[in-house]
């Protein structure tokens, strides 16, 4: 059985080699990523990594890994920013308030379908205009839901998180390793 990873993202890779799991392809999906009318975060999310999953195309022996992440702040979403402008009132929404981060996993082999999502709570402190202005400058925001990662320089900016750390970066593990383990893929070094 193959791996093939659903997703361009550096930080899922590192993530899965924490499993020792190495994707033996990866397949990033080309989907619209707008929410619908009214969606909340949670389904959204899980929406977005199930068709992800399914927009993979791929052979009957490949497992079809894809994970979805998404702020919340209340009901709204907030996604990649689509610029630094966007970045930075992401910063200020969030500033001195606790929000959710949700992850959503995908599995896919030929029609079976495998999914699991982790909602985690993050207290962001309050963040001053120069924090702010020096975070966006770093470009770290690129590419991060809510335009930040907290496995970066916005690490500081986090003092309590309660969940899924490794949910929060991208891809929770013991979530993804049960999912892996569900579909008969090998972890742990039991592959030959």
């Amino acid at each position: 059985m193959r791996l093939i990873l659903g997703s361009g993202s550096p930080r899922r890779r590192d993530l899965l080699a924490q499993l020792g799991v190495v994707a033996d392809d990866i397949r990033p999906p080309d989907i619209d990523e707008s929410p619908l009318k009214d969606e909340t975060p949670r389904p959204y999310c899980a929406r977005m990594a199930r068709e992800k999953a399914q927009a993979v195309t791929a052979g009957p022996d490949e497992l079809v890994l894809c994970a979805d992440t998404t702020v919340a702040l209340g009901r709204r979403i907030l996604g990649k920013p689509a610029d630094a402008d966007e970045a930075r009132a992401f910063l200020l929404a969030l500033s001195g308030r606790r929000h959710r981060v949700i992850t959503a996993v995908a599995l896919r082999l030929g029609d079976r379908l495998w999914e699991r999502d982790v909602v985690s709570a993050v207290r962001m402190k309050r963040l001053s205009v120069p924090e702010i202005s020096a975070y966006i400058a770093s470009g770290d925001w690129d590419g991060k839901a809510g335009g930040y990662g907290i496995q970066g320089p916005a690490g500081a900016f986090i003092p309590w998180i309660g969940g899924s750390f490794t949910g929060i970066v991208g891809l929770p593990l013991a979530e993804t390793a049960g999912l892996l383990q569900a579909a008969g893929y090998p972890l742990y070094g039991e592959r030959q």
